[in-house]
């Protein structure tokens, strides 16, 4: 059973992962026009349509996720006339939000720290907002290069339920997807625009189609498979079976012959072999104390398997990156936790993972 379940979780990501390419390269083939809508001070909503077009904006209101109140000009979007409704309709709508709904943040960070943005920055959202990642809508902007090898990035944050009640009126006027963005005021750099969310409303009909057609096509296929096997087992299974059992008597034979001096030395091989590719945490230590510079301290070092762990203290965490990869003993140097620093502490507080390489051997 647990096989049948794991055969299944495997058919069923393969199918998913593929219908998304499929939604996703037919989006970037036929690209829908672009509306923003934008909220204003009062509370009401300005839709802007194509940038070319002559017709003025359309304004609405959206109350608890419906838009209630259309401009009395305007036909209601139940009546899928023109104005917002038409604008709305078959396009990629960008929701523009006050900045006011929302925690807006500064982040500073090493400048080789950008390379793992996404990683770090859900790792900070608890302690920066009130929220966790998974029920916090959030994004950061471009980063901007400051003093000291370092970055600034901000971040916009809000709790989910904020944004759903909006994404659902703008998705009930016809979008066929839905970008939500803020714009953070900054003082030097003026208006920076920060996207929360992206969600696709149709593409998911859409991947549930693709999906249901991948898998008939994959069912057709197996069942064609099936019964071109069960052709070749009635046509040639005899043949097969007593090749198989001559091949199978010639095997056993061999194997007694080799039994009595093939199981020493294979036995010797393994311990050999596993005593050179296992790493010495000496060998491990000695070539960190030669490598990491005279600023750098480590507090603790974990070694598991062929996986190294190292935590400690520098001025520039980001170089250690590019020191340990010039090892021919290391490979796949990254930072397992963010980078931070302490005003009790003299540099950066880093925690940098490896793969060790088996290139530890005894000289002879």
């Amino acid at each position: 059973m647990n096989l049948l379940k794991q055969i299944s979780h495997v058919l069923s990501r393969w199918l998913d992962t593929v219908a998304a390419w499929i939604v996703a390269t037919y989006a970037k083939v036929v690209a829908a026009r672009g509306v923003r809508v934008v909220e204003e001070k009062d509370g009401t909503f300005t839709v802007h349509g194509n940038r070319k077009a002559a017709s003025a904006p359309e304004r609405i209101r959206i109350v608890n996720g419906e838009v209630v109140a259309i401009a009395p000009s305007l036909p209601s979007p139940a009546s899928g006339g023109g104005g917002a409704a038409a604008m709305l309709k078959s396009s990629r709508a960008e929701l523009v939000l006050q900045s006011d709904r929302f925690v807006i943040r500064p982040l500073e960070l090493p400048r080789r720290a950008t390379e793992f943005l996404d990683g770090i920055v859900r790792a900070q959202i608890d302690r920066l907002t009130p929220w966790s990642a998974e029920n916090a809508a959030f994004g950061w902007s471009a980063p901007v290069e400051v003093a000291n090898e370092r970055v600034l990035v901000t971040i916009a944050a809000t709790a989910r339920s904020v944004v759903t009640p909006f994404v659902s009126a703008v998705a009930g006027l016809g979008a066929d997807s839905i970008a939500v963005s803020t714009v953070a005021s900054e003082a030097q750099d003026g208006a920076t625009s920060i996207k929360v969310f992206d969600q696709r409303v149709r593409g998911a009909l859409e991947m549930s189609r693709v999906r249901r057609t991948l898998a008939a096509s994959l069912l057709v296929a197996g069942v064609l498979a099936a019964v071109a096997i069960a052709t070749e087992v009635i046509g040639g299974g005899e043949i097969d079976a007593r090749q198989a059992d001559v091949t199978s008597r010639i095997a056993a034979q061999r194997a007694k012959l080799r039994a009595g001096s093939d199981v020493r030395t294979s036995a010797l091989a393994a311990l050999e072999r596993r005593r050179h590719e296992t790493p010495s945490s000496v060998i491990v230590l000695e070539v960190l104390s030669q490598i990491l510079p005279d600023h750098t301290y480590v507090t603790e070092l974990r070694i598991q398997g062929d996986k190294m762990q190292v935590v400690g203290v520098t001025r520039d965490a980001p170089s250690l990156i590019r020191l340990i990869e010039q090892s021919q003993h290391f490979t796949r140097a990254t930072f397992f936790a963010p980078t931070t620093r302490s005003p009790s502490e003299p540099g950066e507080h880093f925690h940098i993972e490896a793969r060790i390489e088996p290139v530890f051997t005894p000289h002879s």
